[in-house]
């Protein structure tokens, strides 16, 4: 099954309905909405809230005195080490900010699609707000959606034409092992020629070539695929949200 990956924010069951996304559900806050609860919970709050117009001159000055590179995902099933890649800055500084802010303590996985990916990031519980922007694209052919891709998800192509990532959301990667001529149509499509490494990563791990060049790979799992595996396991509704939450936490552990 071929699925896209889609930015989500409150899950409200109503809202849900007149919503087209995939993996990812909808994002039912408006950007003034966000705005608007940012302002109202910034006496508690312990990240300043980003807007369209700063993100990007916040998160380069972050970038540079904050050259964290792993960080270590722990749930309920155990903890996924990650490696962030440095030649994604801006995704790689988002990542470290919210996580050092505590944004991510309070976020779970709420998407599953078994053989595909477990997305996470979000949760109905948060009280820390990061603010209405989104992260320029980092496409980087080094960087391909193999199996245990750390990946930042986003609006469809209709609303965000310039693939810009979600401020939040972020996706590993799944998927199985595919064929030699498998990869072949996905570099036409793609218009991306693979690496002997790549071929050989795809057709021995797996991965989901479908979304390259398309969504923002920024990182990899290092350790605990096997967490990521029985996340997956977990039994899911029609939506694709586990019907028990998986609550994460996640921490900078190296640079």
């Amino acid at each position: 099954m071929k699925t896209t990956i889609r930015a989500f924010s409150l899950k409200h069951i109503i809202r849900l309905m007149v919503c087209l996304l995939v993996l990812g559900s909808c994002q039912t806050q408006t950007e003034e909405e966000a705005t608007s609860e940012a302002a109202e919970v910034s006496g508690e709050a312990t990240l300043e809230p980003l807007t369209p117009e700063n993100a990007v001159e916040v998160l380069t000055a972050f970038e540079k005195e904050n050259p964290d590179s792993l960080a270590l995902i722990s749930t309920r099933h155990g903890d996924i080490k990650v490696r962030l890649y440095k030649d994604t800055p801006l995704h790689r500084a988002n990542f470290v900010r919210l996580t050092k802010a505590g944004f991510y303590d309070q976020g779970e996985f709420y998407r599953v699609v078994k053989g595909f990916a477990v997305q996470g990031g979000d949760s109905d519980n948060r009280t820390l707000k990061q603010g209405p922007y989104k992260i320029p694209q980092e496409f980087n052919p080094k960087y391909v959606h193999k199996r245990g891709a750390l990946a930042m998800a986003r609006y469809g192509d209709e609303r965000n034409p310039d693939k810009e990532s979600s401020s939040h959301n972020f996706y590993i990667v799944l998927g199985e092992p595919l064929s030699a001529n498998e990869l072949r149509a996905y570099e036409a499509k793609n218009k991306h020629t693979y690496t002997p490494e790549q071929v050989k990563a795809y057709e021995t791990l797996g991965g989901e070539p479908s979304l390259d060049m398309q969504y923002t790979v920024f990182g990899e799992v290092v350790e605990g695929m096997d967490v990521v595996e029985k996340i997956a396991e977990e039994p899911v509704d029609a939506q694709k949200w586990p019907r028990t939450i998986v609550p994460h936490k996640i921490k900078i552990v190296s640079q």
